[in-house]
């Protein structure tokens, strides 16, 4: 198989350039792969106005840079996101990412936190499979998860998600633009467009891969406004999304309150792939470190609350509190600071 590769640069920074992966114009040799590369290449840039190509070639897809996929279940693979916030270092590369391989098709559950890296996704299910990838799933929101989207719908995946993140996604992907190419560098967001999802679900759904099937079930506003878990039904493997975190601080973007009490009533399944952090053999052991901060974070807004601390007081009293958990997490100040605000504004009027 022959991939067409794009060299593109930015408008603004013609020597800040990189190479783009078009995974329409795949081929099963050089010679197909040739004859509609220029076409395709003009119309892909003509979509990306802010780059500039500067040639393309066609080479084998086993030299194009690929994820690291690990299995953790028969047939359940996952690459594992650095354990930080956005840094110029890891590229926005920090999310957990995961693949199903059926017997007819491949899904995805978040394609990466960026255009590069969801083509370097799509090269790692490549090698591991030839089967057609589709489901893409998006289990919220935040680009970390989903910024690499557009790659998969350039390959004919369905993207699914939840009915709620299409307004959540709407309401903050120009933010992002801006604000993401700041922490990670431009060249590493190069050519990244967050995409709304094909189709949305407000109930639990089952969709099927051949031989296995998968179960999507919409969770209530907890880490996000539009959550969701997706579990192997074959091998039980499930995962969470941020809904559950380990190793880097959670982060509070949806209600406190509603993710404390998701976490009261877990779903079943094991193994347990977070949205960051390793994967655990069970939920229970996922969710210990979490649930401990959360109920912390809750009960320290509501002594500073009880106090009558203002918010400009009440932020630091709830880090000065957390501050024994703070060797559990990275990113821990700056996280729980956000994380006090958040949860203080929820719960000023209980």
């Amino acid at each position: 198989m022959y991939a067409l590769i794009l060299t593109a640069c930015l408008a603004a920074a013609p020597d800040s350039c990189a190479p783009r992966l078009l995974p329409a114009g795949g081929a099963p040799d050089a010679a197909a792969c040739e004859a509609g590369a220029e076409a395709l290449s003009a119309r892909w840039l003509a979509a990306h106005p802010a780059l500039t190509g500067q040639g393309w070639r066609c080479a084998p897809l086993s030299q194009v840079p690929a994820l690291d996929l690990a299995e953790v279940a028969p047939g359940v693979h996952v690459h594992r996101g650095a354990d930080a916030g956005f840094t110029p270092e890891n590229r926005g590369w920090i999310a957990n990412l995961g693949v199903v391989v059926g017997h007819d098709r491949v899904a995805v559950i978040d394609p990466g936190g960026s255009r590069e890296q969801g083509e370097a996704l799509f090269a790692a299910i490549a090698r591991l499979t030839d089967l057609p990838i589709g489901p893409v799933i998006l289990t919220h929101p935040h680009p970390d998860h989903i910024a690499g989207a557009e790659v998969f719908v350039e390959a004919g995946a369905e993207i699914i998600a939840d009915a709620r993140l299409p307004e959540a996604l709407a309401a903050r992907s120009e933010t992002w633009a801006e604000s993401i190419p700041a922490q990670i560098g431009a060249e590493a967001w190069a050519g990244t467009v967050l995409v709304q999802p094909d189709r949305t679900i407000a109930a639990p759904e089952v969709l099927e891969l051949g031989g296995r099937s998968l179960t999507l079930t919409p969770a209530p506003r907890a880490h996000s406004d539009a959550d969701l878990t997706v579990r192997d039904d074959a091998t039980g493997a499930l995962f969470t999304g941020d809904l559950v975190f380990r190793g880097l601080t959670p982060v509070v973007d949806g209600s406190l309150k509603g993710w404390l009490g998701w976490l009261d009533a877990p779903p079943q399944g094991a193994p347990v792939i977070p949205g960051h952090g390793p994967v655990a053999a069970s939920f229970a052991e996922a969710a210990a470190a979490q649930s401990n901060y959360l109920a912390g974070l809750r009960d320290a807004v509501r002594a500073a609350l009880d106090a009558g601390l203002g918010l400009s007081d009440a932020v630091p009293a709830v880090l000065a509190a957390m501050q024994p958990l703070a060797d559990h997490w990275q990113d821990f100040p700056a996280t729980t600071a956000r994380n006090a605000a958040a949860a203080y504004a929820e719960m000023e009027w209980d």
